[in-house]
C-alpha cells in the first residue's frame, strides 16, 4: 500500500520497466480498444505498410505512461493528459516510463501535481506528455 504522494517540482516520478511488448498483449489490446488495423497484429500486413514488423499501438504506449500513477489512485486521479508520439514501438521492446513533476497548483478539489512524462526504448523516447494528477483535498 503506499501513501499519498507529497511530490514538490522538480521531484522525479520512480521510473517504471515494463515487460518486453508481446504479440498477445497487442492481440488483447485490439480487443479492448477495438483497433483491429493488422500493422499492429499480422506481419505481412505491417510489411506491406513499409514498416518493419508490427508495431504497438500509439495508445497502448501512452497508456503505460498512465502506470506511473496507479500506485496513487485511492488519493486522486489522473484530471489531465496529453501526449505525443515521437517513434514506433515494436514485438519485443522494452520501455522504460517515467517523469518529472514540473509543478503544483492547489484548485478547489485539491493538489494538482503537474508532470512531464515520458516512455523510451533505451535512449529512444517514443512518446511524452504531461498528466495532470489531482490528490483529493483532505
Amino acid at each position: 500500500m503506499s501513501s499519498a504522494p507529497d511530490w514538490n517540482a522538480g521531484d522525479d516520478l520512480t521510473e517504471r520497466t515494463l515487460p518486453p511488448v508481446d504479440r498477445l498483449q497487442l492481440i488483447k489490446y485490439a480487443g479492448a480498444s477495438g483497433d483491429y488495423n493488422p500493422i499492429h497484429t499480422i506481419d505481412e500486413a505491417a510489411e506491406e505498410a513499409g514498416l518493419p514488423g508490427i508495431i504497438a499501438h500509439g495508445m497502448l504506449t501512452v497508456a503505460t505512461m498512465g502506470l506511473l500513477f496507479s500506485p496513487y489512485l485511492e488519493y486522486g486521479y489522473v484530471k489531465t493528459f496529453r501526449s505525443r508520439f515521437s517513434g514506433m514501438v515494436f514485438l519485443g521492446d522494452i520501455l522504460h516510463v517515467g517523469g518529472r513533476v514540473s509543478g503544483t497548483e492547489d484548485i478547489e478539489e485539491g493538489c494538482l501535481y503537474i508532470c512531464d512524462v515520458y516512455a523510451r526504448r533505451d535512449d529512444d523516447t517514443v512518446a511524452s506528455g504531461e498528466v495532470g494528477f489531482l490528490v483529493y483535498g483532505g
